[in-house]
This record gives structure tokens, sequence and C-alpha cells, in this order.
């Protein structure tokens, strides 16, 4: 089969859709997916006999309600479409109430005491706007998950409403430039690194299985030094595992489009083209799910960790947004000349605004443990939030405001000096790779999310922010007498007040991290000192005003990320302790045996062997502090305070991994004195290059 006949073959989409149901019921739910309006209930019952149909036709014998709660991944609960009949047998049906909602249990999922355990009602209710689909034999319907009470338990929810009041807000800007939008859609393009390692040595470290990233592990002599990885040939067995992940996803229509080896030994990356955030963020999941089920067929094991291995760069999911109209304009494209574009600079006066005015919120959406081994090394972007425009952007702004260019004139085309070489044409800006927010020619990229996380908590926020800065923009537009007049002094304006946010210089510099401070941009270096800020008075208010949180969800949401962070190093201290008293600790010591009766037996015939003594004794000198940091380690495992959550993330933070630490770097150590054959687990160079 070709491409274009493989893709979306398992999806209910607008073809099938309009091949399948009654032209008044088709006409009504394209409306809901692409107006986002009401689906009449009558439309339930025909929408899911047609889905039962189609789904049967392709194998499928059960349904399931698709959702994301916060755990960060998906959750789903199968039921046949088999009912019984008088005479023995069974029909297959799927009626409208089970298509539109379910009830799955809401007290075994996260819910940050927005659920008891005794309080076990959930509802889970479909979501039109995101097309059903078929995996392993089932019809998986997405939806919203929500508790009893009706607080939201899940990601989707909030991401809905986020793109709904950035619509809301957009839309009252639009109405001063005679737009014929009738709704603006934010649209993502997440690219997503991954590594990838033999499944029989990934089974062989526990650290691996337990955490997800090696807690132990020397340096091998080569990493990443000759930057030969990078664009490199694929090999056979990881191009195979692409292959498969290609037609997998296009089966399921999601937009899969690049493919490539990333920097790191055994790192690559995949990144799809756009589509609007809800279903960007429903395909996400499922490539992530997917990458590691083909990864299993091909003996291998993809670890979306954002550390699997320290010494070597981590793995980011790049979130790429635009804002446009369901009319096809892109509100970020800068076109032929910016400077007089009144509706792209106010469009990017917003996220300028936005980004200055809540930098510790979009912090706070990428804080997560495994996160923070990521960010400020020079792979990714620095904790402190900033934004890259460009030389050319940039000179734009300043000559809107002062009158005077501050650049130089550029030049369009790149001259490579070889005739027989095409003339290229420059991009408007070059790329900052060590920018956490950085505009790219008509999106901004925001670098800092983590390879492992859902993109869905990254986009409530960018999109409740710009529409906070909307709001406030079209709040004083509908108070002028003047707004045409008015527009390009209220950009001037905004841009002159958040200019401090714009930096295009290398973000790793010390440099910056001073000029940072002195321009006052938070640096909240690690998860446990931003998350605070999801429950501050600012942010608390914002979500309320755009109906994305309510004060509760704020707060159950902040207590539940929290808990993963100190949950998530817990498990790694456990893991740690164990690998160090059940795994390294008898091999360091049989190795010492071995050492020592090796000497022994040259002394039993006259020899000397002053240097292997010497070894030995480096041996034992490691082993006994390798058993202090132990001991160490365990007496911080004891301690762990119970003054609350904080106040336990706080002491993972700052005292358990420190200990770990400790204990990690005798361990490195150890394991370049002791003999190959008798190190316990795979070391990094087996799991970099052995595939």
């Amino acid at each position: 089969m070709s491409v274009a006949e493989i893709f979306g073959s398992n999806v209910f989409n607008l073809a099938v859709m309009k091949e399948r149901l009654p032209k008044e019921t088709f006409k009504s739910l394209k409306k809901t997916i692409q107006d986002g309006t009401a689906l009449d209930a009558s439309a339930a019952e025909v929408v899911a006999n047609a889905m039962k149909d189609w789904a049967i036709e392709k194998g499928a014998t059960h349904f399931t309600h698709w959702f994301q709660p916060m755990t960060g991944v998906t959750a789903e609960k199968h039921d046949s479409f088999i009912t019984p009949t008088d005479d023995g047998k069974v029909i297959m049906e799927f009626s409208g109430k089970e298509l539109v909602k379910g009830e799955p249990d809401a007290s075994s999922f996260p819910s940050g005491g927005l659920r008891a355990t005794f309080e076990a009602r959930g509802y889970t209710a479909w979501d039109p706007t995101s097309y059903a689909f078929i995996k392993d034999n089932s019809l998986c319907i997405p939806t919203a998950f929500c508790s009893y009470s009706g607080e939201v338990l899940d990601k989707k929810t909030p991401l809905l409403r986020s793109m709904e009041a950035l619509n809301k807000q957009a839309l009252r800007v639009l109405k001063f430039f005679d737009s014929d939008a009738t709704r603006v859609i934010s649209y993502v393009g997440p690219e997503q690194e991954y590594f990838l390692v033999d499944a029989e040595l990934y089974r062989k470290r526990k650290d691996l299985i337990m955490t997800g990233r090696t807690l132990f592990g020397a340096m091998p002599a080569k990493g990443q030094e000759l930057e030969d990885h990078y664009f490199g040939s694929i090999k056979e067995r990881v191009s195979s595992f692409m292959k498969e992940i290609d037609e997998e996803l296009w089966k399921l229509g999601v937009l899969d489009k690049t493919k490539h080896n990333e920097v790191a030994p055994a790192q690559h990356e995949l990144a799809p083209i756009y589509s609007t955030t809800n279903i960007a963020c429903d395909h996400n999941q499922l490539t992530m799910e997917m990458m590691k089920k083909v990864a299993n067929r091909h003996g291998l094991v993809c670890l979306l960790h954002e550390k699997p291995y320290d010494g070597v760069n981590g793995s980011g999911k790049h979130n790429n947004w635009s804002v446009g109209t369901n009319t096809g304009e892109n509100l970020l494209k800068p076109g032929k000349n910016p400077i007089e574009n009144k509706k792209f600079l106010l469009f990017l006066a917003s996220v300028i605004k936005a980004v200055d005015e809540y930098g510790d919120l979009l912090r706070v959406s990428v804080a997560t443990a495994g996160n923070d081994h990521r960010l400020g090394a020079n792979e990714a972007p620095p904790a402190i939030v900033s934004m890259f425009l460009g030389d050319q952007l940039t000179s734009v702004l300043d000559l809107l405001i002062t009158g005077k260019s501050s650049a130089d004139e550029v030049v369009s085309v790149l001259e490579t000096g070889v005739d027989s070489l095409p003339i290229i044409n420059k991009d408007a800006t070059d790329r900052n790779r060590t920018s956490p927010f950085a505009f790219t020619g008509n999106k901004f990229e925001f670098r800092m999310p983590g390879s492992a996380q859902s993109i869905a908590g990254i986009n409530i926020v960018i999109n409740t922010i710009v529409a906070d800065a909307l709001k406030d923009f079209a709040d004083e537009l509908e108070k002028t007498n003047d707004p045409q007049a008015h527009i390009m002094d209220m950009v001037k304006k905004t841009i002159k007040q958040h200019s401090r946010i714009i930096f295009n210089g290398n973000n790793y510099s010390d440099e910056w991290v001073a000029e940072a401070e002195k321009r006052g941009l938070p640096n909240l270096k690690t998860t446990v000192d931003a998350l605070p800020v999801f429950v501050s008075d600012k942010v608390i208010k914002l979500f309320e005003e755009h109906g994305v949180f309510n004060e509760k969800e704020s707060r159950s949401r902040c207590d539940i990320l929290i808990e993963d962070y100190s949950k998530a190093i817990h498990i790694e201290l456990l893991t740690m302790l164990e690998m160090a008293k059940q795994q390294i600790l008898p091999s360091c010591i049989e190795y010492s045996s071995v050492m020592i009766d090796s000497i022994n037996k040259k002394k039993s015939i006259g020899l000397s062997a002053p240097n292997e003594e010497k070894a030995a004794a480096k041996l034992t000198e490691l082993t006994e502090k390798f058993i202090e940091k132990i001991d160490a380690l365990e007496a911080i495992k004891e301690a762990v305070p119970s003054g609350g959550v904080l106040a336990e993330a706080t002491y993972y933070k700052d005292t358990v991994l420190t200990g770990m630490n400790h204990l990690r770097a005798i361990a490195d150590e150890l394991e370049t004195v002791v003999a190959e054959k008798y190190w316990p687990f795979p070391c990094y160079e087996e799991l970099l290059y052995n595939i």
C-alpha cells in the first residue's frame, strides 16, 4: 500500500464520516469539530452506530474511552461490543450513551485531594473535536475526564478550556481589523527526542527498568565529542524501527514527517507537521506509546527520560506553537513588510508581554525531576526564560520604537561561492538553540519541555497567558475612540515595557545569568524552586479569570506535581541503594579477592607484586568509601521529614540528591578499576554503541 492509502486508515476522520453518516448528521458533527459548537444530542446515536460498524469492519471487538489523567500518560478501559440475545448468542451493539459518557474509577488516579479513596465515581466525556481511532483491536474514543463533583481530573479538559480562552480574546482583538475569522486556533508541532537501547542490555540494568535513567555509569572513552552522530547515517536496525514507526503512526493519522539522529550516541528525533493543539497533544501521546511498542518488536527499548545518561545530551520536546484563524491566516506571520503589519505586530506584542509577565509560570510548565537534570546543561536552554527574536525582527521593533534600525541591511540571499549551487534565500532569523522561547519565522519554539512530558500542560500555559495579554489589548481598544490610531501606540508601549525578556545572545554564558538578574528575570533552577509559582495569587487569578482552572484545581495540580517530584527521586533512591548493595558491592569484593589471591600466589613462590598491591589497596580504599556512602544514604533515606509535600520535596532536592551524587561518584570511579567481567551490569559503552 502507498503512504496515501495507509494514512488515516485506522481513523474515523472527516472522509469516513462523510461516507458513513447521514448528510445532516455529518454537517452537525463537522461544525462541532471545526467551530467548537455543541453537538446535537440526537446525532450521538447515529454517530455511535456508524463508528461501531466501521470499527468492526476494521477488526475491532472492543471500545474504550481513551483519556489523559494527571499521570502524564493515557488510560483506557476496554468493553466489548457484545450484547447477549435470548437464544444464547450475541449481537454487536454500541449506543450513543456509551459513546458520549463512560464511568471509570476516579479515586485511583492522581487528584491532589479532589477525590478521596472512598469517593470513586468519575466520568469520561467524548471529545468530538479529536477523531476516534482503532488501536489494538479497540475503538479508542478520545475523552475528557472529570470527577463526580465536577472538577477536572485530566489534561485534555483544561487544554480545551485554554484554547477556548485564546479564541475568545483573539476574536475580540481581530474585530478591529475587519477580519472574516470566526474562530482562532492554536497550533503545535512537538519535536520528540528519544534514546534507543538494546533490550537485552536494558533488562540487565535495574535503574533503567525502574527509573528510566542510569543511576550509575562512568563515561566511555568516546561520547559525543566528535559530533559525528548528529544527522549521521542511520544504522540499519534503527532505520527498520523508524520505518515501522512511520507506518504505525500514519495509520493513526499522525503527521509524522521528520526523522534523524540526534546529537548524543543512540539518540534520535521524530517530528510531525503541525496540528491543532488538542489533536497534537493526543498524537504526541500516541507517538510516545507507539515508539515503545515498536521498539520492543525490534529488540530495542525506547527511553523517553530527559537524561538517561550522565555526561551526554539529554532529550527534550521542542514545542513549536503558533496561532491562526479558521480562514487560513497565520497571525504570527510577519509578511513582506512587518513594520506596517499592524495585526502581526499586535499579536507579536501579546506573546512578548505574556512571556515577560508569566516567564515563571512557563518555567513551572516544564518542571519535573527528570527535566531538572537537563535544563541549564549545554544541550538545553537554561532555567531563565527569555525570548529570541533574531536580528531582523529586533531591528524592526527598534525602528518602530526609536526610528533607528539596530542592524545592518539584511542580505536576503546566501552566497555560497560555488556557481553550480543554487541561490539560497535566507530566513528572516537565524536559529538560537540556547534560547528557551525563540521566534522561528512564523511561530515560537519553546525549547524547555522535557521529552517524557505531555505537551498539554505546556500549551495550557502558553494559550492562557497569550489570551490574558490579548484581553488587556481588547479591553484597551474597546475603550478608545480611535482604535486604529491607538494600535501602534499600544504595540510600542508594550514592547518598551517588556523588552527585558528579549535576548538574542548566548543563553549559556555566565554573563547572561548576571544580565538576567539585573533585568529582574527569575532564575528558578529546580522544580522545587518553581512549583510554588503555580499557586501564587497571580497565577490562580489568571486561570480563574479565563476559566481554565478554579482555585481547587490549581492547588490540586501543584500538589500532584510536587508529590510526583518526591516520588520519582524516592524510587531512584531505593533503586540506587539496591544496586549498590546487591550488585556493585559484591562485585567489588569478589574482584578484590581475586586480586589478593593472585598477589598471595606470587608471594608464595617468591615473587613481589608492588603495583598489583597498590591497585588492590586502591580498590579496597574505594570499596570502603563506597560502603560509607551507602550507610550515609541509608541514614538520609530514614530521615525524610513529614512537614508537608513542599518540605519533603525540598529535602529530596537538597539532601537526597546530594547523597545520591556522592554515592554515584565513588561507584563510577570503582567502575574504572574493576575488571569488566566482574562489573555487574552493562556499562555506557555497551548501552550507547551496541545497537
